[in-house]
């Protein structure tokens, strides 16, 4: 099965998210297509809630940013100082879409950071969420305009 498929098929059944989904599939398989994998592990707290990081900048401490890490293996998540700090902590795998969905839902997540090769956590890949908002709705509105069977509520 593939992953536009998986994500509309996972989605929750309340008869606009299915549509939403099916609509935005090709935006978020395209963000994906430009990372390595089709996977990646994301650390996730006891009470199933996916870990957030808070980055200030190093010279405007004031600025600050939340990101959630993605992982290339379950192995590098393992290495994180919040997976070790505690131990109930787990990765568990995820595909990029669903990652990417999830992300332009949380409020409060600024960004998502991938990490491409294993064993090397200290360079990744930096998607904005709003960047992909703006993808997503440039996409709706283009679909729109090629197309009136879109409510206006989703597009």
């Amino acid at each position: 099965m593939n992953l536009d498929q998986l994500l509309i098929d996972q989605a929750p059944t309340d008869g606009s998210t299915p549509f939403s989904m099916e609509a935005i599939a090709p935006v978020l398989k395209s963000i994906a297509s430009q990372l390595k994998h089709s996977q990646y592990y994301i650390i996730q707290s006891p009470d199933d809630n996916w870990v957030l990081t808070t980055l200030s900048n190093r010279v405007q401490p004031e600025l600050q940013k939340n990101v959630i890490y993605a992982f290339p293996t379950q192995k590098d998540a393992a290495n994180t100082a919040y997976a070790r700090q505690d131990p109930r902590a787990m990765a568990l795998p995820h595909p990029v879409t669903h990652i990417l969905f999830q992300m332009v839902t949380m409020e409060t997540v600024d960004s998502l950071v991938f990490f491409e090769t294993p064993g090397n956590l200290d360079a990744g890949t930096e998607v904005e969420r709003a960047d992909v908002q703006k993808l997503i709705f440039s996409y709706m509105q283009l679909l729109k305009g090629n197309s009136n069977n879109i409510p206006d509520a989703i597009a």
